[in-house]
C-alpha cells in the first residue's frame, strides 16, 4: 500500500470514526438522562435511542447513488453536515420529542456507503481488502471508546452537552475530509461497495444470506432494546453511579474482545464457523437469561458483549462467503439496511415493553427474536470455506473478459469469477488451502 492510500485509509477511517462516536456514545445514557427532558416516557426514550436508524435505513442506499452522481466529497460533506445538524438541535432540546427530531435528522446523514465508495475510488484494487478491514477495525474501536466517554461526557455536560460534543466531533470529520483526505481523480466502479439494484432480488432471493440478514437484524434489536433498561437497573437496582457505568461496559468488551479472537482464529482455521456460530447464538440467549436476575447483571453483561463481538465480526464475512462474486456491495448493502431496522425497531419496542410491562417485559421481547435466531442458525448450512479476492488484471493483456473469466475459473481453487472489463478486475471466490496463487498472478495483481 502507497503512503498516499495509506493516508487514504486512515483519514477516511478517522472520519467514520468521528460520526460512529455520536451515534454510540448516546446508547448508554439517553435513557437515564431524558428523566429530565419534558414528555418523556420509557417508550419515547426507547423510540429516541433507536429512531437514527429509520433514516438509515432509508436514505443509505440513496447516498451512495448521490455520491456517484454529484462526487463523493460534496456528498459526505452533506451529510456529516446534517449529521451536526441533528446533534445541534438535540443538544438544544428541551423535550423529548426534540432529541427524538435531532436523532432522525443524525440518522438522515447516512453516508457510511459514500465513504466506502471514496476508498475505493483512492486505492488499487489489491489493497482494498485491507483498507476494510481498518474501516471495521475502527468502528469497534469506536464502539468501545464511546461506551466510556458517553456517560463520562453526559456526567460532565449532560445530555445537552453530550449532543453537543456529537456535532464538534462531526466538524471535525468535515475538516478531517477537506485538508487531509485527497480528491480522486476518477470514480471507480467497485462491486465491494456498489450496490446493484438488479442484484438485489437474488441477494433477498437467497435463504442462507436471509438468515444472516435476520441475524444482523436481531442483534441490533437487541442491542437497542437492553440499552432501553440496563442503564436503569444498573444505577436504581445496583447502586452504581451513571458516570461509572462507562467503566462497565468497557471492561466487559475488552476481556470479552481478547477472549473471542481465538475463537474468530479457530472457527476459521480449523472450518467450525458454524458450530462456533451456533455456541455464540446460545451464549446470546444465556446472556439474555443472566440478566434476567440482579445478581447475575453484570455476568450477563459480559457473556452479551462475547457473544455480541464474535456475531458482529462473523456475519459480514458470512455474507462475504455467500454472495456470488462481484455482488458482496450490494449483499452488504441490504445487511446493513437490516441492521438499521433492526436498530430502529428496537429501541422501539424496548421502550414500549420498558413502559408497560417492566424490565421482565423487555427481556421478553430480546429473548424471542434471539430463540428464532438460535433455531435459523442450527438449521443453517455450512458455509463455504472461501475468501473474496480483488485482482486488477494485467492491461497488457488482449484477451477479452469472457475468455479471461473462463480461463480464471478452471484456476485450482478458484469457485467463482466475475470480470468486469471497464476497470481491468476480476472479482474471484477462492479456497485459499487449495488455490494456485502463481497460476492467479499470471493474470494481474492481487
Amino acid at each position: 500500500m502507497s503512503p498516499q492510500e495509506l493516508k487514504s485509509t486512515v483519514s477516511l477511517s478517522l472520519v467514520f470514526v468521528f460520526r460512529m462516536f455520536g451515534l454510540f456514545m448516546v446508547l448508554p445514557v439517553l435513557v437515564l438522562y431524558s428523566e429530565d427532558l419534558q414528555g418523556a416516557t420509557p417508550a419515547l426514550a426507547g423510540f429516541a435511542i433507536g429512531a437514527y436508524g429509520l433514516t438509515q435505513a432509508a436514505l443509505q442506499i440513496p447516498f451512495g447513488w448521490m455520491s456517484d452522481r454529484f462526487g463523493r466529497k460534496p456528498v459526505i460533506i452533506a451529510g456529516m453536515m446534517i449529521f451536526m445538524l441533528g446533534s445541534l438541535v438535540a443538544a438544544q432540546a428541551d423535550s423529548i420529542y426534540g432529541v427524538i427530531f435531532g436523532r432522525i435528522l443524525q440518522g438522515a446523514g447516512a453516508v457510511a456507503g459514500a465513504i466506502t465508495a471514496l476508498l475505493a475510488d483512492l486505492t488499487r484494487e489489491q489493497y482494498r481488502t485491507r483498507a476494510m478491514a481498518v474501516f471495521g477495525i475502527s468502528i469497534g474501536f469506536s464502539f468501545c471508546i464511546a461506551m466510556l466517554l458517553g456517560p463520562l461526557f453526559a456526567g460532565w455536560w449532560g445530555l445537552g452537552g453530550l449532543f453537543g460534543s456529537n456535532a464538534v466531533m462531526a466538524g471535525l470529520g468535515i475538516l478531517i475530509l477537506l485538508f487531509m483526505v485527497p480528491t480522486p481523480v476518477v470514480t471507480r466502479t467497485d462491486l465491494n461497495t456498489k450496490v446493484s439494484i438488479k442484484d438485489v432480488g437474488n441477494v433477498v432471493r437467497n435463504p442462507e444470506i436471509l438468515r444472516l440478514m435476520a441475524g444482523i437484524f436481531t442483534l441490533h434489536f437487541i442491542l437497542m432494546s437492553l440499552f432501553v433498561f440496563l442503564p436503569q437497573m444498573l444505577e436504581d437496582t445496583m447502586g452504581i453511579a451513571r458516570e461509572k457505568h462507562g467503566w462497565i461496559y468497557l471492561t466487559a468488551l475488552s476481556i470479552s474482545f481478547v477472549m473471542i479472537v481465538p475463537v474468530i482464529i479457530f472457527s476459521e482455521a480449523k472450518r467450525r464457523l458454524k458450530q462456533c456460530f451456533v455456541g455464540a447464538v446460545t451464549v446470546l440467549l444465556a446472556a439474555i437469561a443472566g440478566m434476567w436476575q440482579v445478581e447475575s447483571v453484570l455476568l450477563g453483561i459480559f457473556l452479551f458483549f462475547a457473544a455480541f463481538n464474535f456475531l458482529e465480526a462473523t456475519l459480514p464475512s458470512l455474507v462475504s462467503k455467500l454472495s456470488p462474486a462481484g455482488t458482496r456491495g450490494t449483499s452488504m448493502g441490504v445487511y446493513s439496511t437490516s441492521q438499521f431496522l433492526g436498530a430502529a425497531l428496537g429501541g422501539s419496542l424496548g421502550g414500549l415493553a420498558l413502559q408497560y410491562w417492566g424490565a421482565t417485559g423487555v427481556m421478553v421481547v430480546c429473548a424471542i427474536p434471539t430463540a428464532l435466531w438460535w433455531l435459523l442458525s442450527v438449521t443453517m448450512k455450512q458455509p463455504p470455506y472461501v475468501s473474496s479476492m480483488v485482482m486488477a488484471l494485467d492491461t497488457s493483456m488482449s484477451l477479452d473478459a469472457r475468455t479471461i473469466g473462463r480461463e480464471l475459473a478452471i484456476i485450482p481453487g478458484v469457485e467463482e469469477v466475475t470480470v468486469l472489463d471497464s476497470e481491468r478486475t476480476a472479482y474471484l471466490k477462492v479456497d485459499r488451502k487449495v488455490v494456485d496463487m502463481t497460476a492467479l498472478r499470471q493474470y494481474g495483481e492481487c
